[in-house]
């Protein structure tokens, strides 16, 4: 079991330190490049770039009423949420199907795979 991981490319665990604007103020955060990769990626699939969407999660969160105490932390979960949402069906692994093009209340309501394709459950209803 352990050589699936051990074997892994070292540059993943390997953290690196990004240095970014949030309202004015800047901030650094430092997570492993396995994390920035996956947060570049769901980034790209809305046409965003790394601190854009980074800002946008940071404002959607405090709009929420999260504490961000941990900022960093939150990252990381969104990076793993991705993940699992992808494996579970509920996000398409075709990464140019956008994010923002997905029914987000139907997958958090728990209907797997419906919210993954809207175009085609639409067109199927209809």
């Amino acid at each position: 079991m352990c050589k699936l991981f051990i074997n892994a490319d070292p540059e993943l665990w390997v953290s690196r330190t990004h240095s970014l604007r949030i309202d004015g103020m800047v901030t650094s955060v430092r997570m492993e490049n396995a994390f920035w990769q996956v947060l570049a990626e769901l980034a790209e699939r809305d046409g965003m770039n790394l601190p854009q969407m980074i800002t946008r999660l940071y404002h959607e969160s405090i709009d929420a009423g999260h504490d961000l105490g941990n900022f960093t932390s939150f990252l990381r979960v969104c990076a793993l949420r991705y993940l699992e949402l992808q494996l579970s069906g509920d996000v398409p692994m075709d990464t140019r199907v956008p994010i923002a093009s997905l029914d987000a209340d139907r997958i958090l309501a728990g209907n797997p795979g419906e919210a993954a394709m809207p175009d085609l459950v639409t067109k199927a209803k209809h």
